[in-house]
């Protein structure tokens, strides 16, 4: 009796995983900012608030009349520019990351508690969330300025009060997609309560689009406290920042261009910095993505 062959079959070839390099420029970006902010009064060479009238517009040190006593240059007002430039970044790096801290704290529990009750109360939720994605937040700036005057605590809240919806948004979708899965009907016919399920289920599995969306809203947060410091609704004067730097040299652009270029150069580098760092960690943690 004859055998029959039988065909041996190929074993099926392995699924190519993407490798996300690390974005090594964006993170050695940040940690130069961090790192600057953090050490502002030992890496400053002068004092930021000093001011000499005979040393005004003092060019940065690689044109002619350039010293490197002010490698940077001076402002207006006789004031060292790689100084406050190295203070602002405390002032910038400061409002971007204490902003977005209680904006997605608020914002990430509008959206859990929305998205896990559904009904009326996800409806009342979001109606309020609606409105204050609508309310433009240089407008609500302008307002705290003027009623009771610029500083950094308004520039936080103003910006808190309008960022959180953007969070709670995101993540209350997120939290009626895994509503639907079979690990949450399952903790409830275990008896597990709401808070349980929110802190121990939903949380968790939130987490990785928190903390993109923190990482991109930083920057922007930036963008914001220095466009409203250049309006003067910002960090008032003469605390150092970016904005209100850029502010300043605007009227002297052609003659002392660099009284206005290194500040926009800073917040460029900055909030491009962090978009990049952004975009790697939604590659990174998105398990879509990882499989492609």
């Amino acid at each position: 009796m004859s055998s029959i062959a039988v065909p041996e079959l190929e074993a099926p070839s392995a699924v190519p995983v993407r490798r996300h390099r690390l974005p090594v420029v964006s993170l050695t970006i940040v940690a130069i900012f961090l790192l600057v902010a953090l050490l502002a009064p030992l890496l400053a060479p002068a004092d930021p608030y000093d001011q000499s009238l005979r040393l005004r517009f003092r060019p940065p040190v690689w044109e002619e009349r350039g010293s490197w006593a002010y490698p940077l240059g001076t402002d207006r007002l006789g004031r060292d520019l790689l100084s406050r430039m190295i203070y602002g970044a405390r002032v910038s790096l400061a409002a971007g990351v204490v902003t977005v801290l209680i904006s997605s704290a608020f914002g990430a529990a509008v959206g859990l508690v929305a998205g896990y009750y559904g009904g009326r109360t996800d409806a009342a939720l979001m109606r309020v969330t609606d409105a204050t994605l609508s309310f433009p937040v240089i407008l609500l700036a302008l307002i705290l300025a003027v009623t009771v005057g610029p500083s950094f605590a308004n520039v936080v809240i103003a910006i808190a009060v309008i960022l959180w919806a953007r969070y709670a948004r995101v993540i209350r979708g997120q939290v009626l997609t895994l509503m639907t899965l079979d690990f949450i009907a399952q903790a409830r016919i275990a008896g597990a309560g709401a808070w349980r399920i929110i802190t121990r289920h939903l949380l968790p599995n939130t987490l990785n689009t928190l903390v993109v969306l923190i990482t991109l809203q930083v920057g922007y947060v930036i963008i914001v406290e220095a466009s409203l410091s250049f309006l003067g609704a910002g960090i008032p004067p003469p605390t150092p920042a970016w904005g209100s730097m850029i502010a300043e040299g605007r009227d002297f652009v052609t003659s002392a261009w660099w009284v206005s270029f290194f500040p926009g150069l800073a917040i460029l580098l900055v909030v491009l910095a962090f978009n990049l760092l952004g975009d790697w960690l939604r590659d990174t943690l998105d398990p879509r993505l990882r499989q492609l």
